[in-house]
Order: C-alpha cells, then sequence, then structure tokens
C-alpha cells in the first residue's frame, strides 16, 4: 500500500495539479503521435529510402504511445501518494486515454496498412480497414465510458487485482510492439497487411469482453510486499534489458493471450465444479 500524504485544503487544490499535469502530457503525447503519424504520407514513393524514413515515423509513433503509458501510471501514482484523486482527475485521465490509446492507436494501424499495400489500397479494403480500425475506436471509447460510469455511481470491481477485458493502454502496446518488430518480419507483413487491422478488431472485442486480465498497476505498486511479485518483475525487467524489443514484445503478448488463457480455465473449473 501507498502512504498517503496528508496536506491542507488549500495544499491540495494546488496538489492536485501534479497528477493533472502528468495526464495532460498523456493527451500531449497521443496528440502529436496522430499527427506524427500523417508524415508518414509524405514518404509516398517506392523507394529503400523513403520506405525506411516511413518506418521510421510508425516507430516514433509507437515510441510516443509507450511513453503516454508511462504518464498514464505516473498521474494514478502521484494521484494516490498525494492523496489528490479527484472526479475531475478521472474524467481527465478517461478523456486522455481515448486520444492516446484510442484515436492514435487506430489512425496509426490505417495508416500503415495503407504503407504495407503501397499506398495503393482498393476501395474494399479500405472499407475493411476502416471497419477494422472503428471496432478498436469503439471498443476503447465503450470501455472508458463504463469505467467512468461505475466512477460516477460507485459501482466498483469486485476484484480490484483484475479487469473485465483487456485495458485500453494494454491494447495499445500490443499494436505498438508489432510495429517495433516489423522491420525483422517486413516480408510477412508485406505479404498479410490486414493481419495488424483484423489484431486492432480483435483487441477492441477484448476491451468490452468480460475476459479477465491482471491490473499491472496494482501487481508492480505491491511488489515491495509481496516476494514473488518482486521476483517476477525483475525476470521481466531482465528480459527486456537482455532481448529488448523481442523481449517486450513477448511480454505484451502473453500478456494479451493471458485473458482468454485465464478465461478458459476458470470456465473449465467452474464447469468441472457443478459436475462434482
Amino acid at each position: 500500500m501507498i502512504r498517503k500524504i496528508k496536506f491542507s485544503e488549500v495544499g491540495r487544490r494546488v496538489l492536485k495539479w501534479i497528477p493533472n499535469s502528468l495526464t495532460l502530457c498523456n493527451s500531449l503525447c497521443g496528440f502529436v503521435a496522430i499527427l506524427y503519424t500523417l508524415h508518414a504520407h509524405e514518404y509516398r514513393l517506392d523507394s529503400i529510402i523513403n520506405s525506411g524514413s516511413a518506418m521510421g515515423v510508425f516507430n516514433t509513433v509507437a515510441i510516443l504511445i509507450f511513453s503516454a503509458m508511462i504518464f498514464d501510471a505516473a498521474d494514478g501514482f502521484a494521484a494516490r501518494l498525494l492523496n489528490a484523486a479527484s472526479m475531475h482527475g478521472i474524467q481527465m485521465d478517461s478523456l486522455s486515454d481515448m486520444v492516446t490509446f484510442g484515436v492514435a492507436p487506430a489512425v496509426l494501424v490505417v495508416v500503415l496498412t495503407d504503407f504495407l499495400y503501397g499506398w495503393n489500397i482498393s476501395t474494399p479494403i479500405t472499407v475493411l480497414l476502416y471497419i477494422c480500425g472503428s471496432i478498436y475506436l469503439g471498443g476503447a471509447a465503450l470501455r472508458l465510458a463504463t469505467y467512468n460510469v461505475a466512477a460516477i455511481d460507485g459501482s466498483g470491481k469486485k476484484n480490484p487485482n483484475w479487469f473485465s477485458g483487456i485495458p485500453s493502454p494494454g491494447a495499445a502496446a500490443a499494436l505498438c510492439v508489432v510495429v517495433f518488430l516489423m522491420p525483422q518480419f517486413g516480408t510477412f507483413f508485406k505479404e498479410y497487411p490486414l493481419i495488424l487491422p483484423f489484431y486492432a478488431a480483435l483487441l477492441g472485442i477484448l476491451m468490452v469482453s468480460k475476459v479477465p486480465y491482471l491490473h499491472a498497476g496494482r501487481f508492480f505498486m505491491s511488489i515491495r510486499h509481496n516476494r514473488k511479485r518482486l521476483i517476477a518483475t525483475l525476470l521481466l525487467l531482465a528480459a527486456v534489458i537482455i532481448f529488448r524489443l523481442p523481449g517486450l514484445a513477448v511480454i505484451v503478448t502473453l500478456y494479451v493471450l493471458s485473458g482468454p488463457a485465464i478465461g478458459i480455465y476458470n470456465l473449465v473449473n467452474k464447469k468441472e465444479q457443478q459436475i462434482q
């Protein structure tokens, strides 16, 4: 547990802007990511130099989205530490997440798929691409709206250590690691460019599903009092340090797969208990 720091009423009004400022940094990362994604259209000529420049744009966008995740985690930590949580901050957080983990990844998927097609997408594929992007965006919007309603009417989660459906930062991270690894699997994605938008659509569905996902924030914040979680965290950090992007990609992908795996396990276990 985080030991909260108590302040006077005036002090709280001032200090509440610390987490709000971090939330604004989150939204600014998303805004810049959207604008920067559009720069990829400057490299429409099919050449090695321009292709590499476009991929550089997409990698930068993915880094911006990951940077926003740091601000997203930091604002919640600061709000709890400074005892400065408020309904205003909760609303700001959801609005920022919608920009950074909803709109920005959807735009990234659409423009990147256009690039994989050589900037020459047919109309039917364009419609399909927009539908997939819309499913992802809609999933993020519905999830964040549900969170806001729960915060307003007080209907909290039964188990605060678990999410119902994959959180929007996790879905965005899953798309970003694909972008990071694309240079290593460029030929594969050139042959199957629709894999990315279909993956985005699947993540959109997972966001509004009842599939259980571990609350990563609470997991990492409790490592001081839990030796097993501390060891697991150190192993994850070691994997990222040693294997870098492939290690990060494996961790994020395993997190995406963990939800359906746990959901199936719970369903089978429940049926076995009913039979017994």
